[in-house]
């Protein structure tokens, strides 16, 4: 060094000792050391209790805290004071890095190779800021710490060719403050150099663009973005847990997992949009919580989830919106309960079902928008799902699905096909819009469902399925037009998949709610038994409208529209002899239209003890407005039947204690023509018009008493009253042609006019 230098030097560090021990430096709490490798260290004033140089002067010695620190001379700058900060800067230029550490000697290092930085705190001091800026193409930011902080990411441009960005090897909570108005840029190498061994004598995980031991949390309003380039790698991942608060975040790329956390994802604010190889957000072994934000997801790659995690997923406010065309792939996937209580999520899903070679032959894996292997619950979210490949499912559960709020809008439109499953037996993979392997219970909100897939199903349940309750009342409305898919077989012995609209192996129990069905196939079907016990519900297209062994209507109002039967009592085994069925109609309003099957159909036995039941029934022969094989007693309400001249035509059985009539023509009257039944003081009894031509009506009421004589008329007019599906009440009715007079005399009158 310059002798001249050197003695100058000496002279303004000799002052500074004079101010150290004599003034009060208020404002000027720290000494900073500013280094020519642009390195700046802060010193509290306070603490350091000397500055003095070796003899030749080459050597700087700095006494703080009791410890003497050396410095080449040369290798120092300047020295300047100013406040106590507990802000690190680390500005990156290229391939090196700027550094201010001012806790340099309370207990934070910061080192540097290039561009590459890593910090090691040891101090007892909590919420210690790190501040990364500037660009670089190779370099990294690294940081071991005991005690939780935050880390600044004020427009930092970071590329790791060999490794992570970012990486974080403390598993103290670190706060990740995307400053406001900034944008910041990470990116990884596609192949990593082999991971270091730790303080702790264990390799080092190392397996993200951006990657921390610890729990991560997110916030600010500024904007990060990140490229997952490296092989086998996550975009964004944490061995602990990622909490969302604020932010934009982007994952631009990933190999592996956009965001993947070991202990859970948990999201209140904040934008966050994802594109990635692998999963999209993967909450590992532990759960998903949403409940503010915005996130997008965007999944391409087949057999992979867009959100997912092995524990609960929660899902109660923010916006959702998830895009997947992978083959087999998932939009949100749990192994555990799904609970979407709020917010808003849209979901459209385009990958194929996969057969998976299994036993004899193939099991099904679907692409579906919910998977969870145990529960659903839907109770407040506003869900709209589209899907459009082949076999695709929209909800699916191999528990039970609830819902009691929210809405949800489905689009199906993927077709099925045949498949040899794995007992070796041909099946049907096909589209559902609900499908559970548990139970299915809809109480509240309300589902508008479509599904034009051939064999694609609106609901569909393995165990029971319940529509309504005494205090929910959902609205709903379900589509199907899908053609049927032939599984075996040919001509009567043949079997279908078909396009039903709601198919359960359990009971199907309606308590309440607003229900249109348009099917290409049944309307309702259960393999057990069907109950309405209220709601209203119109099956405006179907070829079989209500089919069950079991059918019971004991409150609420019904109207089928069928190509077939609208209400079918059958075990499914065909033929003419009873089979033990059972229809059973004690209350409500029962409205059936058939346009070439029976009107009311059971295989075993029909009981009617209350309600109204009107029944428009087939153009022609052989079909008729009521079929069973058994009985039917009439013991209580209002049932009226129009039907064709067959000499199939039944009346309800003598067994009844409520009477009959049955009454035929041999010529066809058309649907203009009214048929009138009054008593002999001209009161009103029946005034029905059917809505197609007719040949015969069956009729019983509590208003036909035995002994008492009654009169048809054919056409005339109806004024006033009201028009109950073709039923007149309480008008005027005007005579037309009077046809008969009869008296009851029997439980079943048959009458010839």
């Amino acid at each position: 060094m310059d002798f001249k230098i050197y003695q100058t030097m000496r002279y303004i560090l000799s002052t500074l000792l004079l101010l150290f021990s004599g003034l009060t430096l208020s404002a000027q709490e720290k000494m900073y050391i500013h280094q020519t490798d642009n390195f700046t260290l802060g010193a509290l004033v306070a603490s350091t209790d000397s500055i003095f140089f070796s003899t030749d002067g080459n050597q700087t010695f700095f006494s703080i805290n009791g410890s003497i620190y050396e410095k080449n001379t040369d290798d120092i700058d300047s020295l300047t004071f100013g406040a106590n900060s507990s802000t690190i800067y680390i500005h990156y230029t290229g391939n090196d890095a700027e550094i201010i550490n001012p806790l340099a000697f309370e207990g934070v290092s910061v080192v540097k190779t290039g561009a590459y930085v890593t910090v090691t705190s040891t101090t007892s001091v909590q919420d210690i800021n790190y501040a990364l800026s500037g660009t670089t193409t190779n370099g990294n930011f690294k940081i071991y710490s005991e005690k939780r902080y935050n880390l600044y990411l004020n427009g930092v441009n970071i590329v790791n060719p060999v490794g992570p960005a970012i990486n974080v090897q403390s598993e103290k909570k670190t706060t990740v403050i995307l400053s406001d108005g900034t944008t910041n840029i990470l990116a990884d190498g596609e192949t990593y150099d082999p991971a270091p061994v730790g303080p702790s004598g264990e390799t080092e995980d190392q397996d993200a663009a951006f990657f921390s031991e610890a729990h991560l949390v997110f916030t600010g309003n500024g904007q990060l973005t990140i490229h997952g380039y490296g092989d086998d790698q996550h975009g964004l991942n944490s061995d602990d847990e990622i909490e969302f608060n604020g932010g934009n975040l982007t994952i631009a790329s990933a190999v592996k997992d956009g965001i993947h956390a070991n202990d859970g994802v948990f999201v209140t604010a904040g934008t966050i949009n994802v594109t990635s190889t692998g999963d999209g957000i993967d909450g590992d072994e532990a759960n998903i919580l949403i409940s503010g934000g915005s996130i997008t997801v965007n999944s391409s790659t087949d057999d992979v989830k867009a959100i997912s995690c092995d524990s609960t997923l929660v899902v109660t406010g923010g916006n959702i919106t998830i895009t997947v065309s992978g083959d087999q792939s998932k939009a949100m996937k749990s192994d555990q309960d799904i609970t979407l209580s709020g917010g808003t999520i849209t979901i459209h899903t385009s990958g194929n079902v996969v057969l998976e070679a299994a036993g004899s032959g193939f099991d099904p894996s679907y692409c579906t928008a919910i998977k969870s292997e145990s529960d659903v619950t839907l109770s407040g979210a506003e869900i709209t799902i589209i899907t459009t490949g082949i076999a695709g499912k929209a909800i699916s559960s191999d528990s039970d699905v609830n819902m009691s709020a929210g809405s949800v809008t489905i689009t199906s439109s993927g077709n099925g096909a045949r498949y040899t499953n794995s007992s070796g037996v041909f099946d049907a993979y096909v589209s559902t819009c609900f499908s559970t392997d548990g139970n299915l219970s809809i109480t509240g909100g309300t589902v508008t469902a479509s599904n034009s897939g051939s064999g694609g199903k609106a609901l569909s349940s393995d165990g029971s399925l319940t529509i309504g309750s005494s205090t929910g009342s959902p609205t709903i409305q379900l589509t199907t037009t899908g053609t049927k898919i032939l599984i075996s077989g040919s001509g009567s012995n043949a079997e279908y998949a078909e396009s039903k609209t709601v198919k359960s192996d359990g009971d199907i129990v309606i308590n309440n709610g607003t229900i249109t069905i348009a099917s290409a196939d049944d309307g309702l079907k259960s393999e057990t038994a069907i109950i309405v016990n209220g709601g209203v519900m119109d099956i405006t297209n179907s070829i079989e409208g209500i089919e069950a062994p079991n059918i019971t209507f004991n409150s609420g109002s019904v109207k089928v529209k069928s190509s077939d039967d609208c209400i079918n009592a059958t075990y499914g085994n065909g033929g003419e002899q009873n089979d033990g069925s059972l229809l059973t109609i004690s209350g409500g309003q029962l409205v059936c239209n058939t346009t070439g099957g029976d009107g009311l159909d059971s295989n075993g036995n029909i009981l009617i003890t209350g309600g109204t039941t009107i029944v428009h029934g087939p153009p022609s022969n052989p079909e008729v407005g009521m079929d069973y094989n058994g009985s039917c007693n009439v013991n209580g309400g209002f049932l009226v039947i129009s039907g064709t001249n067959s000499n199939m035509t039944q009346a309800p059985s003598n067994t009844s204690t409520q009477n009959s009539i049955k009454a035929m023509s041999n010529q066809s009257m058309s649907s203009t023509t009214l048929f009138h039944l009054q008593d002999a003081s001209g009161n009103n009894i029946l005034t029905f018009q059917p809505i197609r031509n007719y040949y015969s009506i069956v009729f019983s009421s509590n208003e036909l008493l035995t002994g008492s004589s009654y009169s048809i008329y054919t056409g005339g007019s109806y004024t006033g009253g009201t028009n109950n599906n073709g039923l007149y009440t309480g008008g005027t009715y005007t005579a037309g042609t009077f046809k008969k007079t009869f008296t009851i005399s029997s439980r079943v009158t048959n009458v010839t006019f």
